[in-house]
Protein backbone atom coordinates (compact mmCIF):
# COMPACT_ATOMS: atom_id res chain seq x y z
CA UNK A 1 0.00 0.00 0.00
CA UNK A 2 1.16 3.44 -0.96
CA UNK A 3 2.02 6.02 2.07
CA UNK A 4 1.35 9.03 0.02
CA UNK A 5 0.24 10.41 -3.19
CA UNK A 6 2.16 12.14 -5.93
CA UNK A 7 1.26 15.54 -7.76
CA UNK A 8 2.97 17.40 -10.25
CA UNK A 9 2.62 20.50 -12.90
CA UNK A 10 2.76 20.03 -16.15
CA UNK A 11 6.62 21.51 -16.62
CA UNK A 12 7.53 17.68 -15.59
CA UNK A 13 7.52 17.27 -19.02
CA UNK A 14 6.33 13.21 -18.12
CA UNK A 15 4.11 11.70 -20.44
CA UNK A 16 0.34 11.25 -20.68
CA UNK A 17 0.65 7.33 -20.51
CA UNK A 18 3.51 8.04 -17.71
CA UNK A 19 1.22 10.45 -15.47
CA UNK A 20 -1.50 7.21 -15.91
CA UNK A 21 0.44 4.30 -15.44
CA UNK A 22 1.81 5.62 -12.07
CA UNK A 23 -1.19 7.24 -10.54
CA UNK A 24 0.08 10.86 -10.23
CA UNK A 25 -2.07 13.85 -9.97
CA UNK A 26 -1.48 16.30 -12.66
CA UNK A 27 -2.03 20.28 -13.08
CA UNK A 28 -1.43 21.10 -16.47
CA UNK A 29 -0.13 24.69 -16.69
CA UNK A 30 -0.97 26.89 -20.06
CA UNK A 31 0.43 28.59 -23.21
CA UNK A 32 -0.56 30.58 -25.49
CA UNK A 33 -0.17 30.99 -29.23
CA UNK A 34 -0.64 34.06 -31.28
CA UNK A 35 -0.59 34.34 -35.00
CA UNK A 36 -2.31 35.48 -38.06
CA UNK A 37 -6.05 34.28 -35.84
CA UNK A 38 -5.36 36.42 -33.05
CA UNK A 39 -4.45 34.85 -29.50
CA UNK A 40 -5.18 31.39 -28.55
CA UNK A 41 -4.87 29.97 -25.31
CA UNK A 42 -4.08 25.77 -24.17
CA UNK A 43 -3.47 23.57 -21.91
CA UNK A 44 -0.25 21.89 -21.86
CA UNK A 45 -1.48 18.40 -21.76
CA UNK A 46 -0.54 17.04 -24.64
CA UNK A 47 -1.28 13.19 -25.50
CA UNK A 48 0.86 12.13 -28.35
CA UNK A 49 4.01 12.39 -30.08
CA UNK A 50 2.49 14.15 -32.88
CA UNK A 51 1.39 17.47 -30.71
CA UNK A 52 4.81 18.05 -29.97
CA UNK A 53 5.68 17.85 -33.81
CA UNK A 54 2.75 19.94 -35.12
CA UNK A 55 3.49 22.91 -31.84
CA UNK A 56 7.08 22.97 -33.08
CA UNK A 57 6.50 23.22 -36.23
CA UNK A 58 4.32 26.36 -35.86
CA UNK A 59 7.56 27.86 -33.66
CA UNK A 60 9.32 27.41 -36.98
CA UNK A 61 6.97 29.28 -39.01
CA UNK A 62 7.13 31.82 -37.01
CA UNK A 63 4.19 31.91 -34.69
CA UNK A 64 4.77 33.15 -31.20
CA UNK A 65 4.08 31.17 -28.04
CA UNK A 66 4.19 32.57 -24.38
CA UNK A 67 3.53 30.92 -21.33
CA UNK A 68 2.09 32.30 -17.34
CA UNK A 69 1.56 30.82 -14.18
CA UNK A 70 -1.34 29.35 -13.12
CA UNK A 71 -3.48 31.55 -10.70
CA UNK A 72 -4.28 30.12 -7.09
CA UNK A 73 -7.35 29.40 -7.89
CA UNK A 74 -6.85 26.81 -10.24
CA UNK A 75 -3.96 25.47 -7.56
CA UNK A 76 -6.96 25.75 -5.21
CA UNK A 77 -9.44 23.51 -7.51
CA UNK A 78 -6.27 20.75 -7.62
CA UNK A 79 -5.76 20.00 -4.17
CA UNK A 80 -9.29 20.40 -3.49
CA UNK A 81 -9.71 17.49 -5.76
CA UNK A 82 -7.20 15.27 -4.06
CA UNK A 83 -7.99 16.33 -0.79
CA UNK A 84 -12.00 15.21 -1.44
CA UNK A 85 -11.06 11.76 -3.30
CA UNK A 86 -9.36 11.04 0.33
CA UNK A 87 -5.87 12.24 0.01
CA UNK A 88 -4.00 12.56 3.35
CA UNK A 89 -0.21 12.77 2.26
CA UNK A 90 0.99 14.04 -1.16
CA UNK A 91 4.39 15.45 -2.74
CA UNK A 92 3.45 18.54 -5.24
CA UNK A 93 6.41 19.31 -7.74
CA UNK A 94 6.41 22.70 -9.08
CA UNK A 95 8.75 24.85 -11.50
CA UNK A 96 12.26 25.95 -9.92
CA UNK A 97 11.70 29.86 -8.04
CA UNK A 98 14.24 30.85 -9.98
CA UNK A 99 12.62 30.81 -13.30
CA UNK A 100 8.64 31.54 -11.82
CA UNK A 101 7.47 31.92 -7.83
CA UNK A 102 5.02 28.87 -8.76
CA UNK A 103 5.71 27.11 -5.31
CA UNK A 104 4.59 29.96 -3.46
CA UNK A 105 0.82 30.23 -5.06
CA UNK A 106 1.06 26.24 -4.09
CA UNK A 107 1.64 26.29 -0.80
CA UNK A 108 -1.08 29.05 -0.42
CA UNK A 109 -3.62 27.08 -2.05
CA UNK A 110 -2.61 24.06 0.43
CA UNK A 111 -3.39 25.95 3.12
CA UNK A 112 -6.63 27.36 1.95
CA UNK A 113 -7.63 23.31 1.09
CA UNK A 114 -6.54 22.41 4.77
CA UNK A 115 -8.99 24.72 6.17
CA UNK A 116 -11.89 22.30 4.90
CA UNK A 117 -9.50 19.33 5.03
CA UNK A 118 -7.13 19.83 7.92
CA UNK A 119 -5.76 15.93 7.82
CA UNK A 120 -4.71 16.89 3.81
CA UNK A 121 -0.76 17.15 4.13
CA UNK A 122 0.86 18.39 1.15
CA UNK A 123 4.70 19.16 0.98
CA UNK A 124 5.82 21.40 -2.03
CA UNK A 125 9.11 21.20 -3.78
CA UNK A 126 10.20 23.57 -5.44
CA UNK A 127 12.15 21.66 -8.02
CA UNK A 128 15.64 23.98 -8.54
CA UNK A 129 14.93 22.71 -12.05
CA UNK A 130 12.18 22.44 -14.44
CA UNK A 131 11.02 19.90 -17.77
CA UNK A 132 13.32 16.39 -17.53
CA UNK A 133 14.91 17.38 -14.51
CA UNK A 134 11.64 18.39 -12.68
CA UNK A 135 10.26 15.06 -14.52
CA UNK A 136 13.85 13.30 -12.55
CA UNK A 137 12.38 14.50 -9.42
CA UNK A 138 9.16 13.01 -10.08
CA UNK A 139 10.40 9.93 -10.89
CA UNK A 140 12.58 9.71 -7.94
CA UNK A 141 9.51 10.14 -5.53
CA UNK A 142 7.85 7.37 -7.55
CA UNK A 143 10.75 5.00 -7.02
CA UNK A 144 10.73 5.38 -3.00
CA UNK A 145 7.23 5.44 -2.79
CA UNK A 146 6.74 2.07 -4.84
CA UNK A 147 9.55 1.05 -2.21
CA UNK A 148 7.86 1.71 0.45
CA UNK A 149 9.81 5.32 1.63
CA UNK A 150 7.64 7.42 3.61
CA UNK A 151 6.19 11.27 2.47
CA UNK A 152 8.84 13.15 4.74
CA UNK A 153 12.39 10.49 3.89
CA UNK A 154 10.84 11.24 0.02
CA UNK A 155 11.07 14.89 0.59
CA UNK A 156 13.98 15.11 2.56
CA UNK A 157 15.64 12.93 -0.40
CA UNK A 158 14.45 15.15 -3.25
CA UNK A 159 15.20 18.24 -1.15
CA UNK A 160 19.00 17.11 -0.62
CA UNK A 161 19.79 16.37 -4.51
CA UNK A 162 17.74 18.75 -6.52
CA UNK A 163 20.53 21.16 -6.90
CA UNK A 164 22.96 17.91 -7.97
CA UNK A 165 20.94 17.82 -11.04
CA UNK A 166 23.46 18.86 -13.81
CA UNK A 167 21.35 20.37 -17.29
CA UNK A 168 23.23 21.23 -20.31
CA UNK A 169 20.76 22.73 -22.87
CA UNK A 170 22.05 23.88 -26.42
CA UNK A 171 19.58 26.50 -27.82
CA UNK A 172 19.44 26.19 -31.60
CA UNK A 173 17.77 29.82 -32.58
CA UNK A 174 18.33 32.60 -29.90
CA UNK A 175 15.52 34.18 -31.14
CA UNK A 176 13.62 32.79 -28.42
CA UNK A 177 16.13 33.23 -25.34
CA UNK A 178 15.67 36.89 -26.57
CA UNK A 179 11.89 37.15 -26.29
CA UNK A 180 12.21 35.71 -22.70
CA UNK A 181 14.75 38.22 -21.80
CA UNK A 182 17.20 35.97 -21.62
CA UNK A 183 19.37 37.80 -23.79
CA UNK A 184 19.81 41.15 -25.75
CA UNK A 185 18.36 41.95 -29.35
CA UNK A 186 21.68 42.95 -30.14
CA UNK A 187 23.41 39.75 -29.03
CA UNK A 188 20.70 37.30 -30.73
CA UNK A 189 21.51 39.11 -34.04
CA UNK A 190 24.86 38.90 -34.07
CA UNK A 191 24.95 35.36 -32.68
CA UNK A 192 22.21 34.21 -35.47
CA UNK A 193 24.65 35.73 -37.92
CA UNK A 194 27.87 33.75 -36.03
CA UNK A 195 26.38 30.52 -36.24
CA UNK A 196 26.90 30.70 -32.42
CA UNK A 197 24.98 28.02 -29.84
CA UNK A 198 24.59 28.78 -26.64
CA UNK A 199 24.95 25.79 -23.46
CA UNK A 200 22.91 26.63 -21.32
CA UNK A 201 22.92 25.36 -17.63
CA UNK A 202 20.86 25.73 -14.30
CA UNK A 203 23.14 27.26 -11.55
CA UNK A 204 22.18 27.38 -7.41
CA UNK A 205 19.89 29.42 -7.85
CA UNK A 206 17.21 27.33 -9.87
CA UNK A 207 17.88 30.23 -12.83
CA UNK A 208 18.81 29.31 -15.93
CA UNK A 209 21.95 31.00 -17.05
CA UNK A 210 24.62 30.85 -20.04
CA UNK A 211 27.29 28.77 -19.70
CA UNK A 212 29.10 28.94 -22.61
CA UNK A 213 29.03 28.65 -26.33
CA UNK A 214 30.35 27.36 -29.83
CA UNK A 215 29.60 27.34 -33.04
CA UNK A 216 27.85 24.79 -35.15
CA UNK A 217 25.33 22.24 -33.52
CA UNK A 218 27.63 19.12 -33.49
CA UNK A 219 30.80 21.04 -32.21
CA UNK A 220 28.67 22.73 -29.65
CA UNK A 221 27.44 19.17 -28.37
CA UNK A 222 30.94 17.97 -28.11
CA UNK A 223 31.84 20.68 -25.64
CA UNK A 224 28.77 19.75 -23.77
CA UNK A 225 29.24 16.41 -23.53
CA UNK A 226 32.74 16.72 -22.37
CA UNK A 227 31.57 18.66 -19.36
CA UNK A 228 30.49 15.55 -18.00
CA UNK A 229 33.86 14.92 -17.19
CA UNK A 230 33.88 16.78 -13.93
CA UNK A 231 31.26 14.79 -11.75
CA UNK A 232 30.60 11.68 -10.80
CA UNK A 233 27.00 10.29 -11.02
CA UNK A 234 24.61 9.59 -8.40
CA UNK A 235 25.09 5.59 -7.39
CA UNK A 236 21.16 5.39 -6.30
CA UNK A 237 19.63 6.79 -9.81
CA UNK A 238 22.60 6.81 -12.52
CA UNK A 239 20.16 8.19 -15.50
CA UNK A 240 21.03 10.03 -18.02
CA UNK A 241 18.34 11.73 -19.48
CA UNK A 242 18.47 13.32 -23.21
CA UNK A 243 15.90 15.80 -23.98
CA UNK A 244 14.94 17.81 -27.09
CA UNK A 245 12.69 20.23 -28.92
CA UNK A 246 12.01 17.84 -31.96
CA UNK A 247 15.10 17.58 -33.26
CA UNK A 248 15.51 13.47 -32.97
CA UNK A 249 18.26 14.04 -35.20
CA UNK A 250 20.66 15.81 -32.71
CA UNK A 251 19.11 14.27 -29.90
CA UNK A 252 20.44 10.66 -31.17
CA UNK A 253 23.93 12.11 -32.21
CA UNK A 254 23.84 13.92 -28.54
CA UNK A 255 22.73 9.99 -27.02
CA UNK A 256 25.64 8.16 -29.24
CA UNK A 257 28.24 10.85 -28.54
CA UNK A 258 27.33 10.31 -24.52
CA UNK A 259 27.56 6.26 -24.73
CA UNK A 260 30.68 6.59 -26.81
CA UNK A 261 32.80 8.73 -24.42
CA UNK A 262 31.13 7.31 -21.13
CA UNK A 263 29.69 4.01 -21.64
CA UNK A 264 26.85 5.31 -20.04
CA UNK A 265 22.68 4.48 -21.56
CA UNK A 266 19.98 6.94 -22.34
CA UNK A 267 16.96 8.10 -22.43
CA UNK A 268 15.67 10.62 -24.99
CA UNK A 269 12.46 12.12 -24.41
CA UNK A 270 10.63 15.55 -25.99
CA UNK A 271 10.06 18.59 -24.17
CA UNK A 272 6.77 20.01 -23.78
CA UNK A 273 5.38 23.44 -25.01
CA UNK A 274 5.63 25.65 -21.70
CA UNK A 275 9.46 25.14 -21.57
CA UNK A 276 9.77 25.06 -25.41
CA UNK A 277 8.43 28.40 -25.53
CA UNK A 278 11.76 29.98 -24.35
CA UNK A 279 13.98 27.58 -26.13
CA UNK A 280 12.24 26.98 -29.20
CA UNK A 281 12.68 24.29 -31.96
CA UNK A 282 15.86 22.10 -32.39
CA UNK A 283 17.46 22.70 -29.08
CA UNK A 284 19.17 19.35 -27.41
CA UNK A 285 19.96 18.45 -23.63
CA UNK A 286 20.85 16.29 -21.44
CA UNK A 287 20.76 15.97 -17.71
CA UNK A 288 22.01 13.65 -14.97
CA UNK A 289 22.02 13.61 -10.98
CA UNK A 290 25.66 13.94 -9.84
CA UNK A 291 27.07 14.21 -6.12
CA UNK A 292 27.95 17.24 -6.86
CA UNK A 293 26.35 20.70 -6.08
CA UNK A 294 26.34 23.01 -9.52
CA UNK A 295 28.94 24.69 -10.06
CA UNK A 296 28.05 28.32 -10.08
Amino acid sequence: MKLFDISTDSTCDLYANEIVENDLFFLPLCYTIEDKNGITEYEDNFQSADEYVAYYNKLREGVISRTSMNNPAVHEEHFRKMAEKGVKEAIHFTISYGLCRTVDVAREAVEVVKKDFPDFNCLCVECNTTTVGQGFLVKIAIDMRNRGKTLQETFDYVEANKSKIQHFIIVDSLTHLMRGGRISATSAIVGTMLKVKPILIFNKEGKLQKYKQSTGMKHTIGAAVKEFEKYTVNKDYPIFTVAHTDNSAMAEYLSNSLKSAYKVETEIRMIGPVIGSHLGPNAVAYIFLSNEERPL
